[in-house]
């Protein structure tokens, strides 16, 4: 009888895996980590590695979800005509231009991410949740033609109430409002609270909805950006979500400590044209822009001196990784410093050896990482990534005042990059992510300060510290670090 079990359970294990490993090998085209973690964890867990494949490993990488119709791609193509034909035209006139040290980087993501590179913008920094949600409302408060909302995650709590608030008043008063969220970090919300919007004229997207709402196959490829444009000229970009938790009201995470930006200027255009892409991506509505609308939600700005800034978006369906590919340039450039935030710092290879390359040349690194983790497992490896860098010589700060939460990366005070990419694998591979690539001292300067501050709020991780951590530690970081390419 025993040995009936056995031998049935071992051709069943042969029978899921063998066929399971060529798929994964010869028809999916992973990249090498992937595959061979997924392949460590099939062969390991056999049963449970062949239902986390079915619930997290779908590759997007053929498919092209986000699609502009005519008149939204006639224009777009016509500005990314005039920008390629211009900016050789700026540094040929005037090589001292503040933008020269970067015009390689500015090409790459014109070419690669067809990002505009816009230099008449306003741009303010928030890093506590109440003054960036009081910004943001009384933008939203102020709005005279469009709101658009695109959020990863809203809860279900007094500040979503407040939004759903504001976005409800400002429907009946005629103003178009449209709310796009991701299907997973949405699931929470009443669907009362969603027929009350709708009912007011208000417009809804979900992106990757399940046919269950609290049940979702697609737990890879989420919508992880936060974009909110007002009247066509107003941005928000960066970190937060919705929810209270980012006020600093979660007693488990404390103080919430993050990174938004408020753009006015041409850079709004940018994030215009990806809420468009996203929400004809998940939305029913078949929405044709003509002149009148086209007119709506780019106005005319003037031109006038101020911050460099291209919007820079990836995605799994995307054979380019163009934000961490942004930030590989960063630190390529670097000649003095280079300081990291994220809460997550879980690197491919490509950007662990950049970091190496710049500590060996004698580049000040310097990386903060939280100390109340929101996913356990992820923790230790970022433990495991950063001890790796301190013995190259980089300066580990770990956040104490809460939880950290912010996605920047600072070079030189000169360029700098905020939005919603973590500086993990998640987030260059498998998620839908929105960051602003900075070119502007002053901008630059003000987070190096920021990043001073904090560390005020944290501990120094050396590398006695490190060295002296725990086996139980050791043994964690271990383990975890063999899967990373698979959190």
């Amino acid at each position: 009888m025993f040995l009936g079990i056995t031998a049935t359970l071992t051709a069943l294990f042969f029978i899921v895996n063998i066929p399971l490993t060529f798929t994964i090998i010869f028809l999916e085209r992973k990249n090498p980590q992937s595959t061979y973690a997924w392949l460590l964890f099939l062969w390991m867990v056999p049963l449970l590695g062949f239902l986390f494949y079915i619930f997290f490993s779908q590759n997007l990488t053929k498919r092209k979800i986000f699609k502009y119709n005519t008149p939204e791609n006639f224009q777009y193509q016509h500005l990314l005509r005039q920008q390629k034909r211009s900016l050789s035209r700026i540094i040929s006139i005037d090589p001292d231009s503040p933008i020269e040290r970067y015009r390689h980087s500015i090409e790459f993501h014109l070419n690669v991410s067809e990002s505009i590179y816009t230099n008449n913008n306003e741009v303010e920094i928030f890093t506590d949740g109440h003054k960036k949600f009081e910004a943001l409302f009384h933008a939203m408060e102020e709005a005279h033609s469009s709101i658009h909302i695109e959020y990863y995650i809203i809860k279900n709590d007094a500040l979503s109430k407040k939004l759903f608030d504001i976005l409800t008043r400002k429907a009946l008063g005629g103003v178009e409002v449209r709310l796009l969220f991701d299907a997973m970090g949405g699931r929470y919300i009443p669907n009362a609270v969603l027929e009350a919007f709708k009912s007011a004229g208000g417009q809804i997207g979900i992106f990757f909805p399940s046919r269950f709402k609290m049940l979702n196959l697609r737990i890879n490829y989420r919508n992880h950006r936060k974009i909110a444009v007002i009247d066509g000229n107003i941005g928000f970009v960066g970190g937060f979500n919705i929810g209270n938790e980012y006020l600093g009201m979660d007693k488990n995470m404390g103080y919430w400590r993050d990174t938004h930006l408020k753009i006015k200027g041409s850079a709004a255009y940018e994030l215009q044209h990806r809420f468009l892409l996203d929400w004809r991506a998940s939305s029913s509505e078949e929405l044709l822009i003509d002149d009148l609308k086209l007119n709506s939600y780019f106005p005319n700005i003037p031109q006038k001196s101020g911050s460099g800034v291209q919007i820079v978006s990836s995605g799994p369906d995307n054979v380019n990784q163009q934000i961490k590919q942004g930030f590989l340039r960063m630190i390529n450039t670097a000649e003095n410093y280079i300081l990291i935030q994220s809460p997550y710092f879980v690197p491919d290879e490509s950007i662990l050896e950049a970091l190496k390359i710049a500590l060996l040349s004698g580049i000040d690194v310097r990386i903060m990482i939280p100390n109340k983790p929101d996913h356990i497992f992820i923790y230790w490896v970022t433990l495991a990534y950063v001890g790796e860098l301190i013995e190259y010589g980089a300066k580990i700060y770990i956040y104490e005042n809460g939880f950290l939460h912010a996605k920047t990366i600072v070079v030189d005070d000169a360029v700098c990059s905020v939005g919603s990419c973590n500086f993990d694998i998640r987030s260059f591979r498998l998620n839908f992510e929105t960051n602003a690539f900075i070119y502007d001292r002053n901008i630059s300067i003000q987070l190096k300060n920021i990043f001073v501050e904090d560390i005020k709020k944290c501990t120094y991780y050396n590398k006695e510290l490190y060295h002296n951590r725990s086996r139980r530690v050791k043994i964690k970081e271990s383990i975890s670090r063999l899967f990373s390419p698979l959190l």
